[in-house]
């Protein structure tokens, strides 16, 4: 092999190999960090499950200081819970409102459910997360007769958190966006009473 080929194979082997490690270190850093989302959630949630909200600023208010959310946005208030699907499946409830309201479910590899306000019923937005297991249950329990209404998310960690977002589009809007996220609630469904919002 001449002197020039020896120089491009071992570039390219350079190359292969940096981008091998690369890929690894991104693909490994959510396992590693200590920060990473759910750990900022577990560290959020209260023992009743009850939200976590970042309100937004208004006239009267200066806007919260929340260490779990680094980089706020001054236009979309915030709610925030963990689940751990072994103590029983989690619902959350709200009702919708004039302004957008959009939720998301993640787990420890990211969102794998999203859902707005246009999928309310009534006005009303009612997830279920559970396991598969929780999710066979619940059907093998239902009453063929009676219409449910809850949207049921099979999760794909038994760990995770669901976020609830409320966008102000103007100044005057933020103190109805700030009500919106306190009036959902997120709890331990037992199955045997539904929780409503703001209950």
């Amino acid at each position: 092999m001449t002197p020039r080929g020896r120089v491009l194979l071992a570039t390219v082997c350079g190359l292969v190999i940096a981008g091998l490690v690369h890929i690894a270190a991104v693909l490994l850093i959510p396992r590693v960090s200590e920060t990473d989302a759910l750990a900022r959630a577990r560290t959020a949630e209260s023992l009743d499950h009850a939200m976590r909200i970042h309100t937004l600023a208004t006239g009267d208010t200066p806007p919260a200081a929340e260490a779990w959310l680094p980089v706020p946005d001054p236009a979309v208030a915030v709610g925030l819970c963990a689940y751990d699907l072994s103590e029983g499946p989690l619902r959350v409830a709200a009702r919708t409102g004039p302004l957008m309201m959009s939720m998301a479910v993640h787990g420890r590899r990211g969102a794998f459910y999203a859902v707005t306000d246009q999928a309310a019923l009534r006005g009303s937005l009612d997830l279920v997360v559970l396991t598969r297991r929780q999710f066979d249950e619940a059907l093998a329990n239902e009453d063929e007769n009676e219409v449910s209404r809850d949207v049921r998310i099979v999760a794909t960690d038994r760990q995770g958190f669901v976020v609830v977002r409320v966008i102000a589009e103007l100044p005057s809007q933020r103190a109805a966006a700030n009500e919106a996220v306190q009036a959902v609630s997120c709890t331990v469904d037992t199955g045997s009473e539904e929780t409503k919002p703001g209950g």
